[in-house]
């Protein structure tokens, strides 16, 4: 029998999706004010890997990404995306999305990306929120999987989380 222990706690990281990017320093704001500091900013990324988004919230999409300084527990991390969906409610302009909020976490071997949609891959959390291991750690750098999405291949994104993932580490020395 194995022995139970506590997970380490995690690196939180939230993507924004909008045709807005003046509403990144906005949520930004919002998502300090419940998560702590950001300690590291994407810088904003061309997003037109899908057109999943586009009768919702247009053309012209752009990406940007944070990571908060303060680790973060496991036993209810499921709850950051109910909280960034009401704040993605109180952006909604005439019913669509005008910012779409990706949170996840990271540690050393893997990103985890919530979803609200079920999937093969996806695992139930609670709450109608479910867990998808998105990339994977193996050989100095983080790899996608078969159904990781396309922007999350890119090598922008994994240079990002790369250096997320140097700034958890060292953090955890």
């Amino acid at each position: 029998m194995g022995t139970i222990k506590r997970p380490d706690k995690v690196k939180l990281t939230v993507g924004l999706l909008s045709g807005d990017t003046a509403l990144f320093q906005k949520v930004k704001k919002e998502l300090e004010g419940i998560y702590g500091v950001v300690d590291l900013e994407s810088g904003i990324l061309d997003f037109g890997h899908t057109d999943y988004y586009r009768q919702e919230m247009g053309e012209r999409l752009k990406r940007i990404f944070y990571s908060f300084k303060r680790p973060v527990t496991l036993s209810d991390i499921y709850k950051v995306k109910l909280r960034t969906n009401l704040i993605e409610k109180r952006f909604l302009i005439n019913g669509k999305r005008a910012v779409n909020i990706d949170p996840g976490y990271l540690n050393l071997s893997k990103l985890v990306v919530f979803s609200t949609k079920d999937y093969t891959h996806r695992i139930y959390l609670n709450e109608g929120i479910y867990a998808e291991v998105t990339l994977f750690y193996k050989d100095g750098i983080y790899n996608p999987w078969p159904w990781t999405y396309p922007d999350y291949k890119t090598e922008a994104y994994i240079k990002f989380f790369n250096s997320v993932r140097a700034i958890y580490k060292e953090s955890n020395s």
